[in-house]
């Protein structure tokens, strides 16, 4: 087995991260993996936000090596992998004991965010390294996983008390994220469409966990600037074609600006239905900020992110994915999209900068005067 080397740190210890909506899924994807890895350990978190306690279980083909939990001040995702993931993901690869580990995240953690910190601050684990992000999903309920109205809190997931996260936005930023799917069993024609069309190209999507490629994983298939490149907010080239099997994309793009009242109003058909839509915009009120749009499962966020750089041309583009027959429903979202640009009158009359101190939108991006 091949170590990656960081320049800096010398010999790296290759991390499988396991993310999911489903804890049999997760489990069995990561069973596959440690036992298709010779040398392999395995490290399982789970968050339990009533009591506020971070549970961890290492184990190897010896048994269970440790199990502990950890209280938190706050029982959340980003306490979880600052406190404990990362730096025992560091620990364990530092030891030298075992040449690869596979991490199985808490229900509902995105690997992005591990994958994140590791890249923001290399120094704070430079034995790990990376080299495959797996979704793990029960094969069985992938279109209500990716596409329902369910709140995580409904479902008994929320990582935290105040986790307001729909269960498709998280699901389907995991697909996304992935660079292999695993299910738990064969999905229906259309699911596994959905899932190609969601995910980065010619990632694998394996319909029985047993099935997955351990050795190759562990080599590294990762690429961190591969990945962040396909789910950033912006996008400017073109995309790969729908794959064949029933699902089906909308891509609505524009260099106008949204009308910031007029895409208030049509914040309900923007997101409307089971569909998957995400994307950036920019308003004449706030001409230097990316505004970002992710939707899924009828329920949208609105945020805002970084500033457009120094001779980048602001975009408008959200692209929307889905698997369900209503040609209306669509047409309808293409229209709502139309009416929020400006239309060439305000462009003539007003430009693409409006002074203004108020749009409206204050409540998801915060006020226009806000220091920079």
């Amino acid at each position: 087995m091949k170590h990656n080397v960081h320049p800096a740190y010398g010999r790296t210890t290759p991390v499988l991260l396991v993310s999911g909506l489903d804890e049999a899924a997760m489990l069995a994807s990561a069973i596959s993996l440690q036992f298709g890895l010779a040398g392999a350990v395995a490290v399982r978190h789970t968050i339990d936000p009533g009591r506020q306690l971070l549970h961890r279980v290492v184990s190897d083909v010896t048994g269970v090596i440790e199990r502990e939990e950890i209280s938190l001040a706050h029982a959340c995702v980003d306490c979880a992998i600052r406190e404990d993931i990362v730096p025992t993901l560091e620990r364990l690869a530092r030891s030298g004991r075992w040449s690869r580990i596979v991490a199985c995240l808490p229900v509902a953690a995105e690997a992005a965010q591990v994958c994140r910190v590791l890249g923001w601050a290399p120094r704070n684990a430079p034995h790990v390294a990376v080299a495959a992000v797996i979704a793990a999903l029960d094969g069985a309920t992938v279109a209500e996983d990716l596409l329902g109205e369910d709140l995580l809190d409904e479902r008994g997931l929320a990582t935290s008390g105040d986790d307001r996260r729909g269960t498709a936005e998280v699901g389907c930023a995991m697909v996304e994220y992935a660079d292999v799917v695993s299910l738990t069993e064969p999905a229906c024609a259309e699911e596994r469409a959905l899932l190609a069309a969601l995910a980065r190209p010619r990632i694998p999507i394996v319909e029985d966990p047993s099935l997955l490629d351990a050795e190759t994983l562990a080599a590294g298939v990762h690429r961190h600037q591969a990945v962040e490149a396909w789910v950033a907010a912006v996008r400017r080239g073109g995309l790969p074609p729908v794959p064949d099997g029933g699902a089906w994309r909308l891509d609505l793009s524009s260099d106008r600006p949204f009308h910031p009242l007029r895409f208030h109003d049509e914040l309900a058909t923007l997101g409307a239905g089971p569909r998957r839509s995400r994307g950036c915009f920019w308003l004449p009120t706030r001409p230097r900020d990316i505004c970002v749009w992710d939707g899924a499962g009828g329920q949208a966020s609105v945020g805002s992110s970084r500033r457009w750089g120094r001779g980048e041309s602001p975009l408008t583009r959200i692209v929307v994915t889905g698997i369900d027959d209503d040609r209306d429903g669509r047409a309808q979202i293409r229209a709502a999209f139309g009416r929020c640009l400006l239309t060439d009158e305000e462009l003539a009359g007003r430009g693409r900068v409006w002074d203004e101190s108020w749009d409206g939108l204050e409540p998801w991006l915060g006020p226009i005067n806000r220091v920079a």
